[in-house]
């Protein structure tokens, strides 16, 4: 076994150091550090390992070695369930939460970057045992850097274009352009607004796109990720002070209001766009014959 060692070591490191890199494009609150972030490497360490071995446990041959790769996808299918019950305890106390739909869609990421690193290690090992070190090397850095790409995702800065928005009332109900979001009774809380909100319009560029942000969990990642951001003056007794995104019906935009700590409109613009577009909300109705009706029948009928 100690002629595969060299082999075992390459595939370990690179599967953990693209676990390492992975970590870092989680940029919104979570995992926190340094625990979270022990436990996640500790994961992809695992992972890569295992990997690893699976190179010299077939060309052993021992093949039954390699039906334990099954039972860490099984270990590894219980990340994404951990990773779910810790967000949904972490939301509860959350201001602005994040809602169940960006939840399920952090817990199956995490899930996922185990298998990029055992594909990861898996990959390089195979470079080692064929190529030697100047392979794995070549093998190691590129199936990173697609790893990396492949988790990065779209946003809603690539299907929407993000452009400010007035914020004003039309008597005691709160506008955004001319979208309705909340009504405010009080004076004294409808002038704070004035003079320390911030709105946004979100233009969708396609049907496809439209169909994405009407989704609601959709909606409140993006007041959430505003929120972490930009921070928040809404506190548990203050209701109004609460980010909300609301839809035109007739236009398909969306209208998100919030209140920051610091009053910047170029930094909503770019955290507004940098906010993940969510599984669950992705949808392609252009896809169908209908959706391709409903998006430009009207238009081409004109």
């Amino acid at each position: 076994m100690n002629e595969y060692l060299p082999t075992i070591i390459a595939g370990t490191l690179t599967g953990t150091v693209a676990r390492l890199v992975m970590l870092h494009v989680d940029y919104r609150q979570y995992p926190g550090y340094p625990h979270g972030y022990v436990t996640h490497l500790s994961l992809g360490f695992i992972a890569a390992a295992l990997g690893a071995v699976a190179v010299p446990a077939i060309l052993k041959p021992d093949y039954t070695a390699v039906t334990f790769l099954a039972l860490a996808a099984t270990q590894f299918r219980e990340v994404r369930s951990i990773e779910r019950k810790t967000l949904e305890h972490l939301d509860e106390k959350e201001l602005v939460k994040r809602g169940s739909d960006y939840i399920e869609g952090i817990a199956r990421t995490f899930e996922a970057r185990n298998y990029l690193v055992m594909l990861t290690s898996l990959l390089t090992s195979i470079a080692f045992q064929l190529g030697k070190a100047p392979a794995a090397l070549l093998i190691g850095l590129l199936t990173i850097a697609f790893a990396r790409s492949l988790m990065a995702g779209e946003t809603i800065g690539d299907i929407c274009e993000v452009v400010p928005a007035r914020l004003w009332f039309k008597n005691t109900v709160l506008m955004v352009d001319d979208i309705s979001i909340m009504t405010v009774g009080l004076k004294e809380m409808r002038e704070k607004i004035l003079r320390d909100g911030l709105a946004v319009l979100i233009i969708p560029k396609d049907p496809n796109a439209r169909a994405t942000i009407h989704d609601l969990g959709q909606r409140a990642a993006i007041a959430h990720t505003a929120a972490v951001i930009m921070g928040v003056k809404k506190d548990v007794d203050i209701p109004e002070f609460t980010p909300v995104a609301r839809k035109n019906p007739d236009t398909g935009a969306v209208g998100l209001y919030i209140v920051p700590v610091e009053k910047d409109p170029e930094a909503l613009l770019l955290a507004v766009k940098r906010t993940p577009v969510l599984e669950s909300a992705r949808s392609k109705p252009l896809k169908t014959e209908a959706g391709r009706l409903a998006g430009f029948g009207r238009r081409n009928k004109k």
